[in-house]
């Protein structure tokens, strides 16, 4: 063997012995426990299945989103606020009075042209207002992620990148 054959395997031994242990630290280093999904719900299984049956015939996820993107969102890109965690921001007597208005403006602002604006659901009868109240104001979200879900809401409604500091969510 050569000279500078012998140099080129010591410098590929040696790169792949600095390669083999940069690999054995990330492997073995200690890392974060992840804290699992921040979202949940503790509506009750009659609430859920109330719920869900006026999700769908009102279709909220044409713009909203809940456990994922809806279509609208994706196709025509309507910021509408996720539904995920918005029970840990609004409670179930804020969300009853915002769909009893007839004009949920007036309660929460939107910058959305007139056609993708939140509509007025005062018309539907009190026992499905109640049960869309109730389920919204169950959808919560872990201390963890709170911060995350108030600054994913007022960057939505507002157009506006979230104060730094700012504690209250905007009702």
């Amino acid at each position: 063997m050569q000279r500078g054959e012998l140099a080129t395997i010591s410098a590929i031994v040696v790169i792949a012995t600095i390669l083999l242990g940069i690999r054995t630290w990330e492997v073995l280093k200690p890392k974060e426990p992840d804290p699992g999904i921040p979202f949940y719900s503790n509506a009750t299984p009659e609430v859920k299945q109330k719920a869900g049956k006026l999700i769908d015939n009102l279709q909220c996820k044409t713009c909203h989103n809940l456990w994922g993107r809806s279509l609208m969102q994706m196709t025509m890109n309507v910021p509408a606020p996720r539904l995920d965690g918005i029970g840990s921001l609004h409670s179930e007597e804020w969300f009853y009075k915002y769909f009893s208005s007839k004009n949920p403006q007036e309660i929460l602002p939107s910058r959305l042209k007139k056609e993708f604006r939140m509509p007025s659901y005062a018309h539907l009868s009190d026992e499905d207002r109640h049960i869309l109240a109730a389920y919204m104001s169950s959808l919560k979200v872990e201390k963890w992620y709170l911060a995350d879900t108030k600054k994913a809401e007022y960057e939505v409604l507002t157009g506006k990148t979230y104060p730094s500091g700012k504690e209250q969510t905007p009702k």
